[in-house]
C-alpha cells in the first residue's frame, strides 16, 4: 500500500518499540463473488504522525476508529462535550495516566461519517520536535483499544469506507511523490476523481447491457421482454469497444508523466554526452576526460524540465573495443537506447564533411549504428545533438543550421556547444516541446492511464467484449459471460463491482411478471 500514514523515522519506530504491536483483522470480504475488500470489521483505533519525519514547526497527529474520542477526552481534558466538528481549539495535550502536560497546540474533531476514513477522527497539530512527538505517540498507545498505523493504513479505512475508489487512491498516492508540475496537475486530476468517473461510467454501461442480456435469455421465451433489447446491447458494446481502444491508445503518455520520460544520451566516444548530461544537470554528475572511453556505465540523474519529469541517463561511447569492462558498458548502452522514450545521438561536429550533402549522409549511416533495430529516427524518439560547433567556422555552422533542416530521414538537428553554452536555450527548447508532447497536457482531454495496472486491466475487458461478439449469434450465455468479464475487469481497476447492481437494473428497466 502507499505509505500514506507517514512514518516519522526514528521517533516512529521508537514508540512503536515502547508499545510493541498487534496484528488485528482489518477487513472482511463482503462480495465473494468479486472478490472485492468492502468493509471493516471490529477495527482498531489507529493513530500515526502525518506530517512526514524530521524537525519541523508545527507536526500533525491523526487518530482514526471507535477510539478516536476517547483518545480526545483523556488527553485534552473534555468531560462533558466534544468540540464542535472541524474547529480548531488550544488546548493541552496531556499523558491520560500521570497527566503530565506534553504539549500545548491545535486539536480538531471529524466526527463519522464526515471524516477523511469516514470514521470518528481526531487530529492534534502540535510543535514539531522529535521530543514532543515521540512522547504524544507513546501516550496515544497507552490508550486501550489504539495501535499505531500501518503504512497506507488511514487511506486504506477510506477506500472501504466508499470515501475513494482505488483510482482516487492511486492519485492520492502520486500527489504525495509528486515531483513536479505536471505531475501535481494529473494527480490531483485523478485525485478529484476524473479517471475513476471515467471507468464508472463504462461499468454501468456494460452492467445493463449484461442486465439486458440475462433479461433476454431468462424471460424472452414468454414474450415478457420488448422488441430490439439486443440491439441496442449491440450499440452499447459496439460503442463501448471504441472508446476503450481509444483509451488504450494513449502512448503511454499518462504513465510516462508519472514515472518519467527516460531519455538517453547516446553516441560514439569522446563527442561530449557527459559534457551534456553535466550541463543539463547543472553539477558534474559524470567524469569528463579527453581520454576516449572514460564512461563506462550509465550515469543516471532526474530533473525537471519545463515542469515535465525525465530521467536522464548518460552512457557508454559506442564502439568496438577489446576491453571487457568497455564492452558491458557498450552492451549496456544499447540496451538503454532499445528502452529509451527519447534518444539524444550526440555528434562530434568537427568530424563531419564541411559539405552539407555529406554531412547528412554521415549522420544517417551514424544514426543507423546508434538506433540499432530502434524505430525509425522521424518517428519523435530521437534528438540529433552537434556539440563542439564552437570549434567550427562561423560559415559551416550556419551551413549545418540550415541546409541539415531539410535532410530526409533526419530528426529534428541541435548545434551547440557545452563549452561555451551556445545553443544551449534552442536545444533546451526542443527538448521540453518533445518531452510534454510526449506527456501531453495532463488537464486537456480525457483522462489518461496512469497505471501499468490499469492498462492490463483494460486490455482484458476488450478481450471479453470480443468475446461478446464471437458468440452473439450462437450461444448467448457465452456471450454474456463476456459482458461480464469485461465488467470485471472494470471493476479490478475501481475496485468496486457487484452482483447486486446488475439485479437492481433488470428490475428497474424491466416489467418482468406484469
Amino acid at each position: 500500500m502507499l505509505p500514506i500514514s507517514a512514518v516519522c523515522g526514528g521517533i516512529y519506530r521508537a514508540a512503536i518499540r515502547t508499545l510493541g504491536t498487534r496484528n488485528v483483522p482489518l477487513c472482511r470480504r463482503l462480495s465473494s463473488g468479486d472478490g472485492v475488500l468492502a468493509g471493516l470489521a471490529d477495527a482498531d483505533t489507529i493513530f500515526a504522525l502525518s506530517s512526514g519525519h524530521g524537525r519541523c514547526g508545527v507536526a500533525v497527529v491523526r487518530i482514526s476508529g471507535p477510539a478516536a474520542t476517547t483518545a480526545l477526552r483523556c488527553m485534552v481534558g473534555l468531560r462533558k462535550h466534544l468540540p464542535p466538528p472541524r474547529t480548531a481549539l488550544l488546548r493541552s495535550i496531556t499523558d491520560p495516566h500521570s497527566k503530565e502536560v506534553l504539549d500545548r497546540g491545535l486539536v480538531l474533531w471529524f466526527p463519522a461519517p464526515h471524516s477523511f476514513t469516514g470514521e470518528d477522527s481526531v487530529e492534534f497539530h502540535i510543535h514539531g520536535g522529535p521530543a514532543v512527538i515521540t512522547a504524544v505517540l507513546q501516550a496515544l498507545g497507552s490508550v486501550p483499544g489504539m495501535r499505531p498505523a500501518e503504512a497506507g493504513e488511514f487511506t486504506r479505512r477510506a477506500f472501504h469506507a466508499g470515501k475513494l475508489d482505488l483510482t482516487e487512491v492511486e492519485g492520492l498516492g502520486d500527489l504525495i511523490h509528486a515531483e513536479t508540475e505536471a505531475q501535481r496537475r494529473q494527480a490531483l486530476r485523478q485525485m478529484s476523481g476524473d479517471l475513476g468517473r471515467l471507468y464508472q461510467d463504462w461499468s454501468h454501461r456494460l452492467k445493463r447491457c449484461l442486465a439486458h442480456v440475462e433479461a433476454f435469455i431468462d424471460f424472452s421465451e414468454d414474450e415478457l421482454i420488448e422488441d430490439g433489447v439486443l440491439d441496442r446491447v449491440d450499440i452499447s458494446v459496439c460503442d463501448l469497444q471504441a472508446e476503450i481502444n481509444q483509451h488504450l491508445k494513449d502512448e503511454r503518455r499518462g504513465e510516462r508523466l508519472r514515472s518519467g520520460v527516460h531519455v538517453v544520451i547516446a553516441g560514439a566516444t569522446n563527442a561530449g554526452k557527459s559534457s551534456l548530461l553535466n550541463t543539463l544537470c547543472q553539477r558534474p554528475a559524470a567524469i569528463v576526460s579527453p581520454i576516449a572511453g572514460t564512461t563506462r556505465d550509465v550515469v543516471e540523474t532526474a530533473l525537471d524540465i519545463g515542469g515535465f519529469p525525465v530521467l536522464l541517463s548518460d552512457t557508454a561511447g559506442l564502439r568496438d573495443s577489446p576491453d571487457l569492462v568497455e564492452q558491458e558498458g557498450v552492451r549496456r548502452a544499447r540496451e538503454r537506447v532499445q528502452q529509451a522514450d527519447l534518444t539524444l545521438v550526440v555528434v562530434d561536429s568537427t568530424i563531419l564533411p564541411s559539405e552539407v550533402k555529406q554531412a547528412g549522409a554521415v549522420l544517417l549511416k551514424h544514426l543507423e549504428s546508434v538506433l540499432t533495430s530502434q524505430e525509425q529516427p522521424e518517428a519523435g524518439r530521437c534528438l540529433l545533438v552537434l556539440n563542439k560547433t564552437d570549434l567550427l567556422p562561423e560559415a559551416q555552422r550556419e551551413q549545418l543550421s540550415l541546409g541539415l533542416r531539410g535532410t530526409s530521414g533526419l530528426p529534428p538537428v541541435c548545434l551547440i556547444s557545452c563549452q561555451t553554452s551556445e545553443g544551449l536555450k534552442d536545444f533546451l527548447t526542443v527538448l521540453q516541446s518533445t518531452v510534454q508532447t510526449m506527456c501531453a497536457d495532463p488537464l486537456s482531454g480525457a483522462p489518461t492511464l496512469t497505471q501499468a495496472r490499469h492498462r492490463a486491466h483494460l486490455q482484458q475487458c476488450a478481450a471479453a467484449l470480443a468475446q461478446y461478439w464471437r458468440y452473439r449469434d450462437s450461444d448467448l450465455a457465452l456471450a454474456a459471460e463476456g459482458v461480464r468479464l469485461a465488467l470485471t475487469g472494470l471493476g479490478r481497476i475501481t475496485g468496486r463491482v457487484g452482483a447486486e447492481e446488475i439485479l437492481d437494473i433488470i428490475f428497474k428497466d424491466f416489467c418482468i411478471g406484469k
